[in-house]
């Protein structure tokens, strides 16, 4: 009798030798049931704190708390059985020390079993990650937009649009990489200057309205799939999923109205 042998899970080492290879495909993912539907064909599900705005109507990610991210996380990977699960770090839960970050981060890996968690921030975050990862915590960094300084920022806008520009992200780039994160997440970066960015840094760029020349892409599965009513004008739909689920429900209460239902269709149980 043959023995299957159990699905190995990828890691964050998995990924960053992915780099300058095969790109690195990625989705964002708050549930069992779509992280089962996209594990077979990701690397790896971000649960992102974008979860507030996208399942729990916040305006922003900032009043998400830690105890949401790790409700979801243990959803995902519950669904997931072979992509590697990363959870962000909400905002609060890690900007005041490393001490912070890895007492919040030991409590997402150890309560999900997710396999890293992202932060947001550059050189600032440069110390916090490197105690983390040295204390066995995978991170993944990211800098551009980074959407928990949006108060600070101004705003949602692309990053590098001018030149005087780039120096700083050059630096916060390099500055993560040396610290220890195993990959990186470039939003909203001007594409010349993420083509330069993944050049220069020896772990995978992950896109997000950057550039088709990163190491990998990522967006919000909502996003991609025509679920969300805003989107950032770099997301293309790749299905119209919204649009199916108001039709079912507009047939599903015409025949609610209409008393049109077969009564074998009240029942419980399993059909003949």
């Amino acid at each position: 009798m043959s023995v299957q042998k159990p699905q190995r899970r990828l890691t964050a080492p998995d990924i960053t030798a992915r780099k300058g290879g095969e790109p690195i495909v990625s989705l964002t993912a708050y549930h069992a049931h779509t992280a089962a539907i996209a594990d077979d064909h990701v690397d790896f599900l971000l649960v992102g704190d974008s979860l507030g705005m996208v399942m729990h109507g916040f305006e922003s990610t900032l009043p998400v708390p830690l105890e949401l991210m790790i409700t979801h996380g243990r959803a995902v990977m519950r669904g997931a059985a072979r992509a590697l699960v990363v959870v962000d770090m909400p905002f609060g839960s890690y900007e005041e020390s490393p001490a912070q970050a890895f007492r919040n981060a030991a409590r997402v890996i150890k309560e999900t079993e997710c396999g890293a968690v992202k932060l947001e921030g550059g050189a600032r975050m440069a110390e916090t990650i490197r105690y983390l990862s040295e204390r066995g915590i995978p991170v993944m960094a990211h800098i551009g937009l980074t959407p928990q300084s949006f108060n600070v920022m101004g705003g949602f806008k692309t990053q590098g649009r001018t030149k005087d520009q780039w120096q700083a992200l050059e630096d916060d780039a390099q500055a993560v990489s040396e610290a220890g994160a195993f990959a990186l997440v470039l939003e909203a970066i001007s594409a010349p200057l993420a083509d330069r960015l993944t050049q220069a840094v020896p772990i995978p760029t992950i896109g997000i309205g950057a550039s088709a020349q990163c190491d990998g892409q990522i967006l919000v599965m909502e996003d991609m799939l025509g679920l969300s009513p805003r989107v950032p004008k770099f997301v293309k739909k790749f299905g119209m999923v919204g649009a199916a689920i108001e039709g079912a429900i507009k047939d599903y209460a015409q025949e609610v109205k209409a008393r049109s239902f077969p009564a074998e269709e009240h029942t419980y149980g399993m059909k003949d």
